[in-house]
């Protein structure tokens, strides 16, 4: 992926910076995307681990449409998996590159809009006896979903929000309005939330992270001892949780996903990826006007 970099960086066979204001230069561009999109898809099936598992048959022309006739709306991709399969490792490998490359870029995560649970938290002495008591964190009930579909429409619109925020300290408490998020040509919003009913036909791009099971048990095992200070029985009995939440609520969606990405991919070959997609999109030829 490095060389198709150094090649696009290089090369002296580049397009004049299309018209983004005008239909025909948009379908330049998207026509350009198009061709880059699948040199790289190209490009990863000949990977031993590819990032690419699946790419839904219809959506480059379905992308391509969308950025031709409704190119004032911003873009929002929503990235979905079951827990510990990887998505806020990509989301955070993201974070990284738009520091690195200053792109215009916001990231969220739907965890900020669970519902406030410290009552019941309080009522039932922890988070481990409500969910023992069969209360169940990742039913769509349990999350704002009417608040996340309004601020993810606002976003679209290029409106900054004002997002909850769920305090990831075990007492459940939710914040309202308590952190801007600026609406940017493109928001990354990630989590299982993005991908519910009531929400998910307001993304541009809908992707789902896979991962083996052993792989996300012995991650999600890891993180909860060694970050989370949970012991080790309780730790597989939220995992088992999971598993059955994750049949549930998330992998239902894996059918309806635009793209499929391995979430046990080598990061530093994820960032050669955005860091090749950045360069596509930002190396024109400068129109005569602009020299």
């Amino acid at each position: 992926m490095k060389l198709l970099i150094e090649k696009e960086l290089n090369s002296s066979d580049k397009i004049l910076k299309p018209d983004f204001t005008s239909k025909s230069g948009r379908e330049l561009l998207v026509f350009y995307l198009q061709t880059k999109f699948r040199q790289i898809l190209a490009y990863d099936k000949r990977c031993n681990t590819p990032l690419f598992k699946n790419v839904s048959p219809d959506f480059i022309s379905r992308f391509s449409k969308r950025l031709i006739n409704n190119p004032s709306k911003r873009l929002l991709i929503g990235i979905t998996g079951e827990s510990a399969s990887g998505k806020s490792t990509i989301c955070k490998e993201i974070k990284k590159n738009i520091e690195q490359f200053n792109l215009p870029v916001s990231v969220l995560s739907t965890d900020n809009y669970f519902n406030d649970i410290s009552k019941e938290i309080a009522q039932y002495g922890g988070f481990d006896n409500l969910r023992d008591a069969g209360y169940d964190l990742d039913a769509p009930s349990s999350f704002q979903l009417d608040i996340l579909k309004k601020d993810l429409e606002e976003l679209a619109s290029g409106n900054n929000v004002m997002a909850p925020m769920y305090l990831p300290n075990g007492t459940g408490v939710s914040v309202p309005n308590a952190q801007e998020v600026v609406s940017r040509k493109i928001n990354v919003v990630e989590g299982i939330a993005t991908m519910y009913s009531t929400v998910q036909e307001v993304f541009d791009i809908k992707i789902y992270v896979e991962t083996d099971n052993a792989i996300r048990k012995e991650r999600f095992i890891s993180r909860a001892c060694k970050e989370r200070n949970q012991d080790e029985a309780n730790a597989l009995k939220h995992w088992d949780y999971l598993i059955n939440a994750g049949d549930k609520y998330v992998r239902p969606f894996r059918d309806k996903a635009d793209l499929i990405l391995d979430g046990n991919v080598n990061l530093a070959y994820f960032a050669d990826v955005l860091g090749y997609i950045h360069a596509v999109t930002n190396n024109f030829d400068k129109m005569p006007s602009e020299l």
